[in-house]
């Protein structure tokens, strides 16, 4: 029996009970009866009784700054990889970067202790159609009153640094100088043999090898064992697998396009999803970063900003060797 069924089932019994203990009359009841039946059926709201009384949401979130504590984790962000380049710092020296684009983040579910049990919070990223989603999806957004997005990741947070549903979150949510966590699906490289997976020597080259020159040898024992033992380095599937590079400096951000400038490389290829995070290991200083996320001034104008650069110091690293 569906839910739907089930609810409708129990409805009726409650207006059947209600409508034999009630002493009034009928014609009374009737109106009240049938206002507390579709209030509860149509609204999110729970009713007590027939009255107009409504509880006030328990947990009420406000957009407001506050103040980050070391306990304190905030959220992270969903970005596209748009490619590998590399830039010159102010004292010449030539910084690898990978270039992320922070497409239109916003807040499409908010999990609180009261109702899920878990304080976390849901990030959708980029736009899709209806007609791309399946109807669980489609649902599911309309059932939180936000638009329909493309990509969906979950970021556990803890209690002060939930956001309010619908909240837009910018490439300001990280700053220039800080270390992050970047997780995404690697490049698939297919069924690969033992020395591009694995890098093994090989076999010979030349004298004494037929056909074996990139072969991995022997697999086990003889009869001893008379099997293969588990976790081998054989020839299989590479790539495609979900991996997180750790540390990733934060070289330069560019509110007015949302993108982000990365030193190094991060997992996966051009225009694939990667989530990111604040480092575990190298954690950045909680003075500077704008918890649980920035928020822009009224008078704010996103277009005329200019991109913000890390810090490098005063002194140049060429010339401190002299």
């Amino acid at each position: 029996m569906s839910a739907l069924s089930r609810g409708l089932i129990s409805r009726l019994r409650l207006l059947s009970t209600t409508t034999t203990t009630t002493t009034t009359t009928t014609t009374a009841t009737t109106p009240a009866l049938f206002q507390f039946f579709f209030s509860r059926r149509f609204s999110s709201e729970a009713l007590l009784d027939g009255t107009e009384i409504i509880h006030p949401h328990p947990h009420l979130i406000e957009p407001k700054p506050g103040v980050m504590t070391p306990k304190s984790k905030r959220t992270g962000l969903i970005a596209v990889k748009c490619g590998m380049s590399a830039l010159w710092d102010k004292w010449g020296a030539r910084v690898p970067i990978t270039v992320l684009w922070v497409d239109d983040n916003i807040v499409s579910q908010v999990k609180t202790p009261e109702k899920e049990g878990i304080s976390a919070l849901q990030i959708g990223c980029g736009q899709k159609k209806a007609k791309h989603l399946t109807k669980p999806e489609v649902g599911h957004f309309r059932a939180q009153g936000v638009p329909l997005k493309r990509k969906l990741r979950e970021f556990p947070v803890t209690e002060d640094a939930l956001l309010p549903l619908g909240m837009e979150i910018g490439v300001r949510h990280f700053v220039p100088g800080q270390y992050v966590d970047v997780t995404g699906i690697t490049r698939g490289k297919g069924f690969q043999g033992v020395m591009k997976r694995h890098h093994f020597r090989g076999d010979n080259a030349s004298h004494g090898a037929s056909k074996s020159h990139r072969s991995g040898g022997s697999t086990g024992q003889r009869d001893a064992p008379g099997k293969v033992f588990k976790g081998r380095k054989m020839p299989g599937r590479m790539g495609g697998k979900q991996r997180t590079v750790k540390n990733v400096w934060v070289y330069k951000i560019d509110p007015a396009r949302n993108l982000m400038w990365v030193k190094g490389q991060v997992p996966g290829a051009e225009g694939n999803f990667v989530f990111i995070k604040d480092a575990v290991y190298k954690k950045p200083d909680i003075s500077l970063l704008p918890f649980p996320t920035y928020f822009a001034a009224e008078d704010e104008d996103t277009a005329e900003l200019e991109p913000l650069v890390a810090d490098l110091g005063e002194v140049d690293p060429f010339m401190v060797a002299d």
